[in-house]
């Protein structure tokens, strides 16, 4: 029983981690609506989009104790130091994407504020370091956990993460107009675009 609640938990808070997400990368679009309070609205959301995913973390804890009776093995087959190994390796590289572009983009990941310029460092590479980053730590809290089912249940991140970019870079557009359309076009959505070289 506690396995199937904390499974529908785990449920509901991702989804309204990507609704309140969602809502807090809006702020120019909520401007037309409310005024400039918007922007503070909107960080309101990010709270409570951030404590949503802390939540979903919480429920993949509590998962390992409580794993659901479905037909897969409840660990992987191999020694539990490899699982860590391969936690390890996607998330030391991860980490630094997403801390980087955390640095990058200041105080904006958290506070949408209307005289924010567009960022540089890894923004000029890519345009969403943070959700790449951020992504990735799902399968290494699986792996961490050793636990194929939270592997196979990270795959909803994937949609979920893509969602709120293409929300965010609605927005954007509203915000910097053909400065970010330029912006797209140059820079890759999270992989890196190959620049042509001067003919």
């Amino acid at each position: 029983m506690i396995a199937w609640i904390n499974f529908a938990a785990l449920v509901v808070s991702a989804l309204l981690f990507l609704y309140f997400y969602v809502k807090s990368v809006s702020p120019a679009a909520l401007e037309k609506k409310v005024g400039e309070t918007a922007y503070t609205r909107c960080m309101r959301y990010r709270v409570i989009a951030s404590a949503f995913e802390i939540i979903a973390v919480a429920n993949y804890i509590v998962y390992f104790f409580y794993p659901l009776p479905v037909p897969l093995p409840q660990t992987f087959p191999w020694d539990w130091w490899i699982s860590i190994a391969i936690a390890i390796m996607i998330g030391v590289p991860s980490t630094c994407i997403m801390a980087i572009g955390l640095k990058d983009a200041g105080e904006e990941s958290l506070a949408p504020k209307k005289e924010h310029r567009l960022y540089g460092g890894i923004y000029r590479k890519i345009r969403h370091p943070q959700a790449l980053g951020e992504l990735l730590l799902w399968w290494v809290a699986a792996f961490i956990l050793n636990s194929p089912f939270l592997a196979v249940f990270s795959i909803i991140w994937i949609p979920i993460f893509y969602v709120f970019c293409w929300a965010e870079e609605r927005d954007l557009v509203i915000r910097y107009g053909e400065a970010y359309l330029e912006y797209q076009r140059n820079t890759g959505f999270v992989i890196p675009k190959r620049r042509r070289s001067a003919q």
